[in-house]
């Protein structure tokens, strides 16, 4: 099994509880799958350029006419994403470890995932409509708040936001590990908020048994 993990949270372990969720999911998988080989996509260290024009042509242009050659300077501002679709198509799972920002994800995420989608590396699409080119069977997210927020509730752009996103190239088994409630000033529970989801994390791990 190959794992592609996606770090969003720009602070050491120690003060992330996203990356905390996250050691004890990936500990406890690899304490099952041995053999797993995890690829990780540190995005503050190496951070995605924002969508631009000469990206969007490079990939959009050849869709709408195939016979549209790219020039040099959008080759060129294709190159971080061919390199993320590349170790996104490779992979069997995605693991997205995130904090939520003012009711979102970072905008780095929202970036990496611009670079991900992209036509003719991720997906094709058609007259038949969108069809993946990768082989990705399953995502989790691994995330803290300093607020909660229940499943449908309008201000969450972290669940809301991935499955839209994944889901337009087909993927649709996400699960979430979440440490809600983080912020102390305003829950004095956090740390048991935080138990919670650190087992949530290991027993998502646990799904991956064979």
């Amino acid at each position: 099994m190959k794992i592609l993990h996606v770090i969003a949270n720009p602070k050491p372990v120690v003060e992330a509880n996203s990356r905390q969720l996250t050691e004890a999911f990936l500990k406890a998988l690899k304490a099952k799958q041995p053999g797993a080989l995890v690829t990780e996509v540190d995005l503050y260290a190496n951070p995605p350029p924002y969508y631009d024009y000469a990206t969007y042509r490079k990939f959009w242009y050849p869709v709408f006419d195939p016979s549209y050659k790219p020039t040099d300077q959008e080759k060129a501002a294709a190159k971080y994403a061919l390199k993320q679709c590349d170790l996104f198509n490779q992979a069997d799972v995605l693991v997205m470890t995130t904090p939520m920002w003012n009711f979102g994800m970072p905008a780095i995420l929202k970036a990496w995932l611009d670079q991900i989608l992209m036509p003719g590396e991720t997906f094709s699409i058609g007259p038949g409509g969108v069809k993946p080119l990768h082989k990705i069977r399953k995502v989790v997210v691994l995330v803290s708040s300093g607020g909660t927020y229940d499943a449908g509730d309008l201000r969450d752009g972290i669940r809301n936001g991935i499955k839209a996103a994944l889901g337009f190239v087909g993927i649709t088994d996400i699960e979430v590990a979440w440490a809600q409630g983080q912020n102390p000033f305003f829950f004095k529970d956090h740390a048991e908020r935080k138990a919670k989801a650190m087992a949530d994390a290991v027993e998502l791990a646990g799904k991956f048994a064979v």
